[in-house]
């Protein structure tokens, strides 16, 4: 791959990172729709989706954490049951063609949730979720994040914050942890996938390390510009649309 290909992809990594940790997700959808553009291997882009996704859930959970909106009453219920299913869906290997479209749908419901949090945040009565809801929603979620790549933020954050269980920033406080150890889980359901990073990783690591503390610095504090989640809405719609058609 040129230098400059790699320096523009390190970039789009950077800024996805930055976006998508400032609302305590990792930035997987966004890491899937820049390698679906330039049409990287599904085999390369589901680890290297679940490796980047580790370090910016990593920094983002450091500093939701010290910010005093990780809940472990809320997280431990999901957990336990997303992480063997994440387990078994990075085990399972879909044909490219059938990955291919599986995550184009993950990215443009991803695009649906991005452009409508770019609205006026929902005002929600928390209640306490029904162990038995947060146990089916973990294992659905775990499997689906294995299988695709995606840590499973852009599906569990949505959920809580509808369904009224926790607020806007006391999502994003839960939300991060959950994305990391879905990651770490999925990564290892599929360890001989590590085979197929690229060569590049390390470069693409620094970037969203670096635009992962940057985001979850702002995040913690206060909500990113709507306008930012907007356009990045687009480009999720445009590598969705790819996949699927392609």
């Amino acid at each position: 791959m040129p230098v400059s290909e790699t320096l523009v992809i390190a970039i789009l990594f950077f800024a996805g990172a930055a976006l998508y940790a400032s609302v305590g997700h990792a930035g997987a959808s966004a890491y899937l729709a820049v390698m679906g553009l330039y049409s990287f291997a599904p085999s390369v882009m589901k680890p290297t989706a679940l490796a980047l996704n580790i370090l910016v859930a990593a920094v983002a959970t450091l500093k939701f954490y010290r910010a005093g909106l990780f809940s472990w009453r809320l997280f431990w219920p999901f957990a336990v049951a997303s992480i063997p299913a994440a387990f078994i869906g990075g085990a399972t290997t879909l044909p490219a063609r059938w990955y291919n479209v599986a995550v184009g749908i993950v990215l443009l419901y991803a695009a649906v949730w991005m452009f409508r949090s770019s609205f006026t945040p929902l005002k929600a009565v928390v209640r306490t979720p029904p162990l038995w809801a947060a146990i089916v929603a973990g294992l659905a979620i775990g499997f689906l994040s294995g299988l695709t790549g995606v840590g499973g933020g852009i599906f569990l954050s949505p959920l809580i914050l509808y369904l009224g269980w926790a607020e806007t920033r006391a999502t994003s406080g839960v939300a991060a942890p959950f994305i990391l150890v879905n990651s770490i889980a999925g990564l290892l359901g599929h360890v001989s996938s590590v085979a197929q990073l690229p060569p590049n990783i390390p470069i693409w690591g620094v970037a969203v390390v670096i635009g992962g503390w940057i985001g979850a610095s702002y995040g913690s504090k206060r909500a990113p510009a709507p306008v930012l989640r907007q356009l990045l809405s687009l480009v999720l719609i445009v590598a969705g649309v790819k996949l699927i058609l392609y």
